[in-house]
């Protein structure tokens, strides 16, 4: 689907005009959108717009890195939205010209059409012109990074809180779950936040030094949005690492105490070795008394045993 909007000198404005016709002087700049185009509405990528072959070839190429590249005239950004269910990077296209914008995508694209939807009922913000308009994009593609991050948050406050008393072991795996998402948004983040770094400090683009601080805005939500990741990585390190301490801690003292038990019994077992082997000449097999001198060795011997563990510490 292809759709497009136009802004007259007088700030009127023109839904769905003929690509063939974009180029009326009374026209001051406009947005066309391309929304998983089929082949034939494709080709209009080349022409009329004529852009470069490699910029439509990634248009396609799924899933690149966010960036942004000068071909003449013509800029070419690559940017990520951000699925709120899966939180899989969608790509988001777009070409930035002399007097207009070109976005593609193709999947749905709520930030895009919030920026649609306001540039087509707010005559403030269409005086801004093309350029304002990128910038509406991009801030919406941002600003929906927050909600899966305050999500994640909440969701390491529940399990540090832990209100349902789940078992350690469920509780690492939502860890490892959300490291898992986390990892996720970073691939998203890091690279866009790169990318606006890269755009508030180019020369290249018309017309942006009088816009550079909405996109500098942007890129501190991206340095919030990197440290607030990084923070929770961390967070979950240390959740990690504390239950594997745990979970050591735990098995020393299983361990500790099959020690004491089994060091216990090899004397007794030693003993009762010896007395089962049942040779002919052993004289104590023979005394009426030797049955309960033996037991009474042995419980001594075991007794004694644990009151020297115990006052080793062994058992506290």
């Amino acid at each position: 689907m292809i759709r497009s909007v136009a802004i007259t000198k007088d700030y009127r404005v023109l839904h769905d005009v003929p690509l063939n016709q974009l180029a009326d002087p009374n026209i001051q700049w406009y947005w066309v959108d391309f929304h998983n185009p089929n082949e034939e509405e494709a080709k209009h990528l080349k022409d009329p717009f004529g852009f470069h072959p490699l910029a439509i070839e990634d248009c396609f190429y799924l899933l690149q890195r966010p960036k942004m590249d000068h071909y003449e005239d013509v800029h070419f950004f690559v940017m990520h939205a951000i699925n709120a269910k899966t939180l899989a990077a969608e790509e988001v296209d777009m070409f930035l010209g002399s007097n207009y914008i070109v976005t593609f995508h193709l999947h749905e694209s709520r930030e895009i059409e919030d920026a649609w939807s306001r540039v087509s009922e707010q005559e403030a913000l269409r005086k801004e012109g093309h350029i304002y308009a990128a910038y509406l994009v991009l801030d919406n593609l941002v600003d929906q990074y927050f909600p899966s991050v305050y999500q994640i948050e909440d969701q390491l406050d529940d399990i540090e809180n832990n209100l349902n008393s789940e078992a350690t072991e469920v509780l690492m795996s939502h860890i490892f779950e959300i490291r898992a998402q986390l990892l996720k948004l970073r691939r998203t983040i890091v690279p866009m936040r790169d990318l606006l770094y890269r755009v508030i400090n180019t020369e290249r683009i018309d017309h942006l030094r009088g816009h550079l601080v909405f996109f500098t805005d942007i890129h501190d939500h991206l340095l919030k949005l990197s440290e607030m990741i990084e923070s929770n990585r961390d967070m979950t390190a240390d959740m990690r690492d504390s239950y594997i301490s745990l979970n050591s801690n735990r098995m020393n003292n299983i361990m500790k105490t099959l020690t004491v038990i089994t060091t216990i019994f090899m004397p007794l077992t030693f003993i009762a070795g010896i007395y089962g082997m049942n040779f002919a000449h052993m004289p104590e097999l023979e005394w009426k008394w030797g049955y309960f001198l033996i037991l009474l060795i042995m419980f001594g011997i075991g007794f004694g045993m644990f009151l020297w563990f115990r006052k080793k510490g062994w058992f506290k």
